[in-house]
């Protein structure tokens, strides 16, 4: 007879697998990171920044991100007419998950070859918006807005659906640590406080309305997932919705439904249970020799990061 643990555990691990296939599509993030032992990297283990990025609320903050940035039409634009994203979706989805995820955790080689492949792949993303204007993906103004939307974006969700509390002087710290990424990817300007950061995303004078922005928020209200994915990413969705500011909301035309919150927060806390922390923050950690915290982490590491681990 099946007991409650292995019912648990199988719930958990389709959990798992479910996701990982969603993040599948991509190179394997921090593939060699156990061949710079010692390595910190950028930010290191007793930055905020992994401890945000390590956790479930990260899920809702990238769609979060995705949603806002379009606001803005140079950006959507540029995706709009330069991304895979309408027939790659997944694809791009780990692209973009593989940055976020060597540029925080990686060892300072990875990080530097992380940045070099979006310099790489920003630099033919040019053209003329719907407004008229010229726009290029390298330029300062759009990387910044990129970068402190995905910044704002993670924050916010943590602050709204983390598993705690998180002062002000730690989102403080958190956005100064994002502030160094952005910086290597050429981003100007970039806020140093949270304040400041979402009163610069709120009150930008470039944000419009456009039909790139409508056509961006229609995919991203419904992208082409599998049915039982689709569910919890609607979810997501709507929960995201929750967090932004009510000018962004208005000009994005965008309500979230009723009880959306709560519906959002249960899914996060589920997935919590389900995933444990992220395994990225985990193997970065055994890379650095630093202390593990105990039951934080639930999915198992690569076996040549378990052999360092065993006594």
């Amino acid at each position: 007879m099946t007991s409650l643990r292995d019912l648990s555990s199988h719930v958990q691990d389709s959990v798992v697998a479910a996701l990982t296939g969603l993040f599948s599509h991509g190179p394997t993030p921090l593939e060699n990171t156990l061949d710079y032992p010692g390595d910190p990297g950028l930010l290191g283990p007793e930055s905020v920044s992994w401890r945000v990025l390590g956790d479930a609320s990260v899920f809702l903050g990238g769609i979060r991100a995705l949603v806002v940035q379009s606001a803005h039409p140079e950006v959507v634009a540029g995706v709009e007419n330069h991304s895979t994203y309408r027939s790659d979706p997944l694809g791009r989805l780990s692209r973009t998950s593989v940055y976020v995820t060597e540029t925080t955790y990686g060892a300072l080689p990875e990080v530097s070859a992380a940045v070099d492949v979006v310099r790489t792949a920003h630099r033919p993303v040019t053209g003329t918006s719907e407004r008229g204007l010229p726009y290029s993906a390298s330029r300062p103004e759009m990387a910044a807005w990129v970068h402190n939307v995905l910044t704002d974006s993670f924050l916010t969700a943590y602050r709204a659906f983390g598993p705690e509390e998180m002062s002000e002087n730690d989102a403080d710290q958190f956005v100064a640590e994002q502030t160094i990424i952005g910086e290597l990817l050429g981003a100007d300007p970039l806020p140093r406080t949270a304040q400041s950061l979402t009163e610069w995303i709120v009150e930008h004078p470039d944000r419009q309305n456009t039909n790139g922005q409508e056509s961006a928020i229609s995919f991203l209200r419904n992208p082409p997932l599998n049915p039982p994915i689709r569910v919890g990413y609607r979810i997501l969705f709507n929960a995201a919705l929750t967090t932004i500011p009510n000018p962004l909301r208005t000009q994005l035309d965008l309500v979230p439904p009723r009880r959306s919150e709560q519906l959002g927060a249960t899914t996060i806390n589920a997935l919590r249970w389900a995933l444990g922390a992220s395994p990225s923050w985990h193997l970065a950690l055994v890379r650095c020799d630093a202390a593990v915290p105990s039951g934080l982490f639930r999915q198992p590491l690569p076996p040549q990061a378990s052999k360092r681990t065993t006594p």
